[in-house]
């Protein structure tokens, strides 16, 4: 920061990584929280011999710059006063005689940083220090301990997973890779090497992958990747709060697959001018597989924040819990691999579901810029990173027309449904998981007429079976 940039900010009170303070004569108490603040979001510039009244500065200068410098740089290098020695670069200014001191405070690679204890830990907000919550302090400490997390060892065994999810894993990599040498393996040694398992006792990262409901229930209560579909730009220009809930799946294998098979349905997908057929490698599609990819692999599950994805009439939303390691810019640039959850990407990795490095922003952004002229954007906050992924408008104006088209589909079966078939249908909405015998309770039916009155509903090709008998769900086509 030379002279003239100094001169610019003193002209503007909203900078987020620029603070004056007086300290004529010593290091102000108050510093202490800035640097914090500095240090836990974007680093920024400290500024010493500056009195602020208002909207208005004064150079008044320091009494003695050499021992200020020094008591200062003194106590960040100390690691006495601070959980982390902070190394800051001092420039000097004079203005007609008046010292002014100014340090440049770095982003911290390792969070939270705080002094005397964590209850001093601060973020930068607007233009001032705020205190971080419990939750956000949480947060932070989770991220220092980056890549580690999935690593943890659980007191579970391979019969708390789910097998069905298992069994269906490996006949994805026996089609995929018929040659590999794991195909061979027995479950607990295939599950071992992608490390699922280690000495029989299940991972975080397998029971993410590859557990059952009560199995993750323990360790991760309300596990679930939060799935909307909303016909509207926002909320509050939707007709309801949502058209469409995605059921909940019990493992992040099962999500992928439910997840990719609704998300492929929103985007643009040609047909071949050399087939009649359409090609699920297009690079636009490409770059939803990552995206959803990149949702399951660097989420925090440890946050009461949900991943989330929100298909919007303009845009699918991808929302993660956790910071990213590094600034976007800076992962953007090149393939760096700092995974928050290496073994989950591993996991992914052995089916080719993930690369081998990076965060496949390059292949989501080329992919979609491939079909669509907007460009993704990525946003992202102490706690969380978003992904969004805008359609061209003219999409948009389709996708309206197809839905007043559904309507009058919808009205137009209606007429045609008895008022007993109807009743069925809206059980079958509110609840998608719901059982024969639950239904055979509330129709106060017998099973076996319940299970003819479903019947019929699929020879109307008005319900559909997705997954098995025995955990799956159902889903209404009109």
């Amino acid at each position: 920061m030379n002279k003239e940039e100094l001169i610019e900010k003193l002209q503007d009170i909203e900078w987020e990584d620029f603070e004056v303070k007086e300290a004529k004569s010593e290091v102000p108490k108050n510093s202490w929280e800035t640097v914090s603040a500095f240090s836990n979001t974007a680093g920024g510039w400290l500024v010493f011999g500056i009195r602020k009244e208002g909207k208005n500065y004064e150079v008044v200068g320091v009494s003695n710059s050499q021992k200020i410098e020094q008591d200062f740089i003194g106590v960040l290098r100390s690691g006495e006063k601070f959980n982390k020695k902070i190394d800051v670069k001092c420039k000097k200014y004079n203005f007609e005689g008046k010292i002014v001191l100014a340090f440049n405070i770095p982003v911290a690679e390792n969070k939270p940083v705080f002094y005397n204890n964590h209850k001093n830990t601060f973020i930068r907000a607007g233009s001032g220090d705020q205190r971080v919550t419990q939750e956000e302090l949480n947060s932070m400490f989770r991220d220092s301990a980056f890549g580690t997390k999935d690593r943890e060892i659980t007191n579970l065994k391979i019969n708390d997973l789910n097998k069905e999810s298992i069994k269906r894993y490996r006949n994805y990599l026996q089609n995929l890779k018929p040659e590999h040498q794991y195909n061979a393996l027995s479950d607990t040694e295939f599950l071992t090497k992608i490390r699922a398992l280690d000495k029989d006792k299940v991972t975080i990262a397998g029971l993410l992958v590859f557990g059952n409901e009560d199995s993750i229930g323990k360790y991760f209560p309300d596990f679930k990747i939060d799935y909307l579909e909303i016909f509207g730009t926002s909320y509050s220009d939707a007709e309801k709060r949502y058209e469409f809930r995605m059921s909940e799946y019990p493992n992040l294998y099962e999500y992928f697959f439910a997840i990719y098979e609704r998300i492929i349905k929103k985007i643009d997908i040609p047909f071949k001018l050399n087939g009649a057929f359409r090609d699920e490698n297009q690079p636009q599609v490409k770059a939803m597989r990552e995206a959803i990819v990149n949702l399951l692999i660097h989420s925090d599950y440890f946050s009461p924040m949900k991943p989330r994805i929100r298909v919007f009439s303009n845009r699918i939303e991808f929302l993660n819990p956790g910071a990213l390691p590094k600034p976007y810019e800076e992962l953007q640039k090149g393939d760096i691999s700092l995974p928050r959850n290496p073994l989950i990407t591993r996991m992914f990795r052995v089916i080719d579901l993930a690369e081998n490095a990076g965060y496949g922003f390059d292949k989501m952004f080329k992919g979609w810029r491939s079909l669509y002229s907007n460009d993704p954007i990525v946003s992202s906050g102490l706690d969380y990173y978003k992904i969004e992924f805008f359609f061209d408008d003219k999409l948009v104006e389709k996708k309206a027309r197809e839905k007043d088209t559904e309507k009058d589909t919808e009205k137009d079966t209606e007429k045609l449904l008895s008022k007993e078939e109807k009743n069925l249908l809206k059980l079958f909405r509110d609840n998608p998981k719901i059982t024969s015998e639950e239904l055979s309770k509330l129709l106060k039916i017998n099973l076996r007429n319940t299970k003819k009155r479903i019947s019929k509903l699929k020879e109307k090709e008005l319900i559909k079976r997705i997954g098995p008998d025995k955990g799956g769900s159902w889903k209404v086509l009109n």
